[in-house]
Protein backbone atom coordinates (compact mmCIF):
# COMPACT_ATOMS: atom_id res chain seq x y z
CA UNK A 1 0.00 0.00 0.00
CA UNK A 2 1.05 3.50 -0.98
CA UNK A 3 0.76 6.58 1.25
CA UNK A 4 0.56 9.86 -1.20
CA UNK A 5 1.46 13.54 -1.16
CA UNK A 6 -2.29 14.23 -0.87
CA UNK A 7 -2.89 11.50 1.62
CA UNK A 8 -0.10 12.97 4.04
CA UNK A 9 -1.64 16.32 3.58
CA UNK A 10 -5.10 14.99 4.59
CA UNK A 11 -3.53 13.49 7.69
CA UNK A 12 -1.38 16.28 9.09
CA UNK A 13 -4.38 18.83 7.96
CA UNK A 14 -6.95 16.73 9.80
CA UNK A 15 -4.04 16.42 13.15
CA UNK A 16 -2.96 20.35 13.01
CA UNK A 17 -6.15 21.92 12.05
CA UNK A 18 -4.07 23.90 9.44
CA UNK A 19 -6.10 24.38 5.99
CA UNK A 20 -5.16 21.72 3.23
CA UNK A 21 -3.79 24.19 0.89
CA UNK A 22 -1.40 25.25 3.63
CA UNK A 23 -0.33 21.98 4.50
CA UNK A 24 0.27 21.33 0.87
CA UNK A 25 2.12 24.51 0.23
CA UNK A 26 4.87 23.50 3.08
CA UNK A 27 5.15 20.17 2.08
CA UNK A 28 6.07 21.07 -1.43
CA UNK A 29 8.39 23.83 -0.35
CA UNK A 30 10.30 20.79 2.03
CA UNK A 31 10.47 18.58 -0.91
CA UNK A 32 11.66 21.38 -3.45
CA UNK A 33 14.54 22.65 -1.07
CA UNK A 34 15.25 19.28 -0.43
CA UNK A 35 15.77 18.63 -4.21
CA UNK A 36 17.60 21.55 -4.72
CA UNK A 37 19.85 20.65 -1.78
CA UNK A 38 20.48 17.31 -3.25
CA UNK A 39 21.47 19.03 -6.90
CA UNK A 40 23.95 21.80 -5.22
CA UNK A 41 25.81 18.08 -3.71
CA UNK A 42 24.79 19.08 -0.31
CA UNK A 43 23.64 16.43 1.87
CA UNK A 44 20.60 16.49 3.34
CA UNK A 45 20.27 15.51 6.83
CA UNK A 46 17.02 15.03 8.62
CA UNK A 47 17.52 14.32 12.37
CA UNK A 48 16.45 11.08 13.57
CA UNK A 49 14.54 10.61 10.15
CA UNK A 50 17.43 9.74 7.96
CA UNK A 51 20.26 11.36 5.60
CA UNK A 52 19.43 11.94 2.15
CA UNK A 53 23.18 11.80 -0.26
CA UNK A 54 23.94 12.08 -4.02
CA UNK A 55 26.42 9.18 -4.52
CA UNK A 56 28.46 8.95 -7.99
CA UNK A 57 27.84 5.18 -9.91
CA UNK A 58 31.18 4.46 -11.93
CA UNK A 59 30.81 3.09 -15.34
CA UNK A 60 29.91 -0.02 -15.91
CA UNK A 61 29.46 -2.83 -18.76
CA UNK A 62 25.78 -3.55 -19.11
CA UNK A 63 24.30 -6.44 -21.04
CA UNK A 64 20.96 -5.79 -23.45
CA UNK A 65 18.61 -8.11 -22.16
CA UNK A 66 16.65 -9.14 -25.08
CA UNK A 67 20.37 -9.52 -27.66
CA UNK A 68 22.48 -10.24 -24.65
CA UNK A 69 25.00 -7.42 -25.97
CA UNK A 70 27.03 -5.61 -23.82
CA UNK A 71 26.52 -2.07 -23.90
CA UNK A 72 28.31 0.67 -22.21
CA UNK A 73 26.07 2.37 -19.00
CA UNK A 74 28.28 6.03 -18.18
CA UNK A 75 28.53 6.83 -14.92
CA UNK A 76 25.46 8.98 -13.11
CA UNK A 77 24.71 10.54 -9.50
CA UNK A 78 22.15 8.78 -7.69
CA UNK A 79 20.35 9.35 -4.55
CA UNK A 80 20.93 7.46 -1.65
CA UNK A 81 18.92 7.17 1.45
CA UNK A 82 20.16 6.16 5.05
CA UNK A 83 17.43 5.58 7.66
CA UNK A 84 18.10 7.69 10.73
CA UNK A 85 17.72 5.53 14.12
CA UNK A 86 13.76 6.65 15.03
CA UNK A 87 13.17 5.35 11.47
CA UNK A 88 14.94 2.10 12.02
CA UNK A 89 13.40 1.65 15.12
CA UNK A 90 10.34 2.33 14.55
CA UNK A 91 10.15 0.15 10.51
CA UNK A 92 11.11 -3.26 13.01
Amino acid sequence: MTLTKKELVITISKETGIAQVDVKRVVQQTLYHLIEGLKAGRTVELRNFGVFKIRQRAPRRGRNPKTGQEVPVPSKRVVVFKPGLLMRRGIK
